[in-house]
């Protein structure tokens, strides 16, 4: 598959001491370039997709979000993540500055 890979579309929507949401946009055939989570976070999918997640040891993993199914990570997270598909998807990332439980 020959296709160029652009970058994904991030917007701050709310950030306080606590807290920072960031909603991510991903048009077909676009990513949010490497990157380490310094927080814990939560992701609350917005529009169901299928997203490639790349690891640092260059292993991929196509995960399905789904509208409304969250899910949660932990500091330390490096990763890649792609949206190799035709369609747009979109999701709300909520990083915990202090932690989360």
């Amino acid at each position: 598959m020959n296709y160029k890979v652009s970058p994904a579309v991030s917007s701050k929507q709310l950030e306080t001491d606590v807290v920072k949401v960031t909603r991510w946009d991903f048009a077909p055939y676009s990513e949010t370039g490497w990157h380490i989570h310094d927080f814990d976070y939560i992701v609350i999918p917005v529009i169901s997709g299928q997203l490639t997640i790349i690891n640092p040891d260059g292993l991929s993993t196509k995960f399905d979000i789904f509208q409304g199914n969250s899910y949660n990570r932990r500091a330390g997270v490096e990763h890649n993540v792609q949206n190799l598909t035709d369609n747009k998807t979109s999701f709300l990332e909520i990083e915990f500055k202090s932690g989360i439980e």
